[in-house]
């Protein structure tokens, strides 16, 4: 037994010795990983977990079943100091019962307003819910920000996967087909988050999915995001009328608010007297993104977004064809004056933005914009990277 107990002595030493002589021996590299807990229960008796992924690097990202909400996301700053920059709320009760907001969800079937709530397809009109005065916006009463979506860890070549399924049926909220969808969000060692999303359907249909989170790279919470500097890849936009519709025109975004194709500050473009400005309290219009062709679905860079004092850029790459900024015109004041953060901050006008990637708003009704429509042999596909760094 002694002479047992010596020998493992002697090859812990050596084994600690070979740790210490080679460099990296003994020491475990970083992985990504993926976490589950319960979130709460909806008011209908539904069961919510979230998911918490995190890559190599310590970032984090957590996204919760109910709406597929990305409930967090945690980067680090040009000091290395970990914050959370996408805004949301504190409970699953507040996502429950907040109908104008839409933080960090999927949204669906249609990202964006419908004019009228109301579109023909195949010479049938088919009648939306109108949530947005006379128009249907996102989705509708009940769109995909408001349902339970299934779950479970995907494969990720380089970082960690949790795929969302939904089964929307014919005539949810309106909408012709039963559409059967699954979002992919994968967390790279990168530190991009990627969006798959497809979509497959039994009857002709429109689909049109994005994610609604609004982003604040000092901290959500910290107060406003109008010394952001920005940039769009974009030439033209989309004029909107009164109702926030667009009125057809691809305008160019020269000697306008609109226009970010070099670098510039947020806020001068949020005060602006422009009528386009006044009519969206802010800025809340489809950037036409720099493409070839609506045909063209290549990945490109849409937009950059940089916050100074903290160092952390935001990197916008895509498939899709329009990019929606919206900087919270609605909130704070204006609505909901009552709504706290995650972290308990109060939230005013002004305190993230949202970077849509989606088709443009109305295409139903409007023949000379890109085609929403998806038909029984074709499937959905279009991807979006939210890609983390510090200057």
């Amino acid at each position: 037994m002694k002479g047992i107990t010596h020998l493992v002595s002697l090859s812990l030493l050596v084994a600690l010795a070979l740790a210490l002589l080679v460099p990296g021996a003994g020491v475990a590299e970083a992985q990504g990983s993926i976490q589950v807990a319960r979130y709460g229960v909806t008011s209908g008796g539904e069961a919510v977990d979230e998911y918490t992924l995190t890559n190599a690097n310590g970032m984090e990202v957590k996204i919760i079943t109910y709406g597929g909400i990305i409930t967090s996301i945690r980067v680090p700053d040009r000091y290395g100091n970990m914050a959370n920059v996408t805004l949301g709320f504190a409970s699953l009760e507040d996502y429950e019962t907040n109908n104008t907001s839409y933080f960090g969800a999927l949204i669906g079937r249609y990202g964006n307003r419908i004019a009228g709530a109301k579109f023909t397809l195949d010479g049938v009109e088919y009648t939306l819910a109108a949530n947005n005065g006379p128009n249907s916006l996102h989705g509708g009463l009940k769109g995909f920000d408001k349902v339970v979506w299934d779950a479970q860890e995907a494969e990720a070549e380089n970082g960690v996967a949790l795929q969302l399924s939904y089964l929307s049926a014919d005539m949810e909220e309106g909408f012709p087909g039963n559409l059967s969808v699954t979002v992919v969000y994968t967390l790279t060692d990168d530190n991009e988050l990627v969006i798959d999303y497809s979509a497959t359907t039994d009857k002709p249909t429109v689909v049109n999915l994005t994610n609604h989170a609004y982003f604040n790279l000092a901290g959500e919470g910290t107060g406003s995001i109008d010394n952001h500097i920005l940039m769009i890849n974009a030439d033209r936009y989309t004029p909107v009328d009164d109702t926030l519709i667009p009125t057809s025109e691809l305008a160019p975004v020269e000697g306008t608010p609109f226009d970010f194709r070099t670098p510039r500050l947020i806020g001068p473009s949020q005060r602006s007297p422009d009528e386009q400005i006044v009519y969206g309290r802010g800025i809340d219009h489809n950037f036409v993104l720099n493409r070839d062709s609506f045909d063209d679905t290549s990945m490109m860079l849409a937009a950059v977004l940089y916050e100074p004092a903290f160092g952390r850029t935001l990197e916008v790459w895509t498939t899709e064809p329009g990019l929606q900024v919206y900087c919270e015109n609605w909130e704070g004041q204006w609505a909901n004056p009552m709504k706290f953060g995650p972290g308990g901050n109060f939230y005013r006008q002004d305190e993230g933005i949202a970077l849509e990637t989606q088709h443009f708003p109305d295409s139903p009704n409007q023949p000379d914009f890109p085609s929403v429509t998806l038909l029984p042999d074709e499937t959905y596909e279009t991807t979006t990277i939210f890609k983390f760094d510090v200057d």
